[in-house]
């Protein structure tokens, strides 16, 4: 295997033994890139054509489940790969095949055997030329994280011709023979169907759950057994509430589960219980305490421990060896989240591992609800900095930098932020400015989209000429490829100086990130006094 596409790969150069660090098997990685490889052959084949959503939404879920700590399970992959050939095959007798076609739209095999050792030889080094092979990553990754929120919208019944068309276009493109410039300009038209996708989803869930507003979280226990449930899905969490109403069992949001807890159409479920535990890499310790089942909805699973293997349950994209998975709804129907009900009831309540509350929901309906009161604070002098800490949590110890940075940010500093890298200073006692909450959790990765709107708003009020022109900056924390997608939008809207860490990826080669230092300003963490003097500064 050789896979470089998460903040964690090894020395971030690439995990290239038996197991990369997330966990993932050697082979498990490789039949994502060969997963990956046919979707190329698929849009090769068909971007020609007019893009039907069913293909849309073919490539939007396989491109999911090729995200980091989505799926480890190899059955699913070659399931899904099985199903390419069938939808790949189908467009090229549609549409025909050119005599000179890339192998990805020509190879063929029903054997398990075969494809384990194809997947060996398709990989990222596949493409030599160290710059052009970074490029066409960094796009590949864009649509990953584009693919995942395309994907949750499109559960919520909307979806976006455009966007499953730019979708097919960039994975042909990135089989052809494109120069460093012709690649670049790609990467920002990432960007820039980035910001579209997550327009879409916030739209699908504030038409569907109301806007988020202005809530109070428990992070304590209750007394009933209880469901934690994780991910990013807000049908499942829907579907799930809906199921378990009046039943006895309390449901208690994970990780990026939280901003759930400030929809309007959730609060209405009086056995919501709150918030259990932190961002994804605790989840072994809290599964194991939280006593009752667990469902996880989307990405960021980690290596299940046996203590808890018999009631974890996977849906969606995310899949594990020997995990029960609960199958996608059928004919307009829900889930059937039956089996992990009986299991709750059956369970002991949750273990308290923390007590007290954390406020969220500030999204930006919210935010520009309070526009006049944030412009006068600014105006006064009260706000002097927004510091947008958005992204991803992660294992490293180098990301204490998040914290240390919220703890000696200057209290004149407002803390925008969004994703589970929250986690790191969302439960810190930093106060308030004339009321206004000194972190503003926007909800979470895909509502750095709010993020976006609430800059472009105060843009609008001060007569800036362009973001970076407002007293805003960007730390920003990333760990995966929806991360990716997020740092792409902000780039394609002009953002300049971003901070980004805890490294560089390792995905870019050294020519690439001189052009992205030289024409955005990127530059890496450092440590946290000198970044907050220069955030002061």
């Amino acid at each position: 295997m050789f896979c470089f596409q998460c903040q964690e790969t090894a020395s971030n150069k690439g995990c290239k033994f038996a197991k990369g660090v997330c966990g993932k098997n050697a082979d498990t990685a490789e039949l994502m890139d060969l997963l990956v490889y046919l979707l190329k052959g698929i849009s090769i084949a068909a971007e020609s054509s007019k893009i039907e959503k069913v293909l849309g939404r073919f490539i939007t879920e396989s491109m999911f489940m090729t995200i980091t700590n989505a799926n480890f399970s190899n059955d699913r992959l070659l399931k899904q790969i099985k199903a390419a050939f069938i939808i790949r095959d189908s467009l090229v007798k549609s549409f025909g095949i050119k005599a000179d076609a890339p192998e990805c739209v020509k190879w063929f095999s029903d054997k398990d055997e075969e494809l384990y050792a194809k997947a060996k030889e398709v990989g990222v080094l596949s493409t030599t030329n160290e710059d052009i092979r970074s490029l066409r990553e960094l796009i590949v990754y864009g649509m990953k994280g584009i693919s995942a929120y395309a994907h949750h919208a499109e559960m919520l019944g909307f979806e976006s011709d455009p966007i499953y068309s730019f979708l097919v276009k960039g994975l042909a493109a990135v089989t052809k023979d494109l120069t460093s410039d012709e690649l670049i300009s790609l990467v920002l038209e990432t960007g820039k169907i980035a910001v579209e996708t997550m327009a879409l989803l916030d739209k699908a869930n504030t038409t569907t759950y109301g806007n988020p507003e202005i809530t109070k979280v428990n992070i304590g226990v209750k007394n009933n057994p209880g469901i934690l449930i994780s991910g990013h899905d807000l049908k499942d969490m829907e579907e799930l509430l809906e199921q378990t109403k009046d039943s006895g069992i309390d449901v208690y949001t994970h990780s990026e589960m939280l901003p759930a807890n400030y929809y309007p159409a959730f609060k209405k479920y009086s056995h919501l219980a709150g918030n259990y535990g932190g961002s994804w890499w605790h989840q072994q310790q809290e599964f194991e305490s939280f006593n009752g089942p667990i469902l996880m909805t989307t990405n960021c699973i980690v290596p299940v421990k046996d203590s808890y293997k018999n009631r974890i349950f996977t849906t969606g994209a995310a899949g594990y060896p020997g995990v029960k998975h609960i199958p996608d709804r059928k004919d307009g129907g829900g889930k059937d989240f039956s089996e992990i009900i009986r299991l709750a009831k059956m369970s002991e309540s949750p273990k308290e591992i923390e007590k007290g509350e954390i406020i969220g929901g500030f999204a930006h309906n919210q935010v520009l609800a309070l526009a006049d009161k944030v412009v006068a604070a600014i105006k006064s002098g009260a706000i002097k900095k927004f510091v947008v800490m958005a992204g991803c949590d992660g294992r490293q110890p180098g990301r204490s930098y998040f914290t240390e940075v919220a703890e000696e940010l200057p209290k004149d500093t407002i803390i925008l932020t969004a994703g589970c890298a929250k986690y790191r200073y969302n439960k810190l006692n930093l106060g308030d400015i004339g009321g206004i909450p000194r972190v503003l959790d926007a909800g979470q990765c895909n509502d750095c989209y709010s993020l976006a709107v609430i800059a472009l708003k105060l843009k609008e009020v001060f007569g800036a000429e362009s973001i970076n022109d407002l007293p805003i900056v960007f730390d920003i924390a990333w760990y995966e490829q929806k991360a990716v997608a997020v740092l792409l939008a902000l780039l394609y809207l002009g953002v300049k100086d971003i901070r980004l860490g805890p490294t560089i990826p390792g995905f870019l080669s050294p020519a690439v990130v001189a052009v992205l230092v030289k024409n955005f300003g990127i530059t890496p963490i450092g440590n946290a006094r000198d970044d907050i003097n220069a955030i002061i500064s």
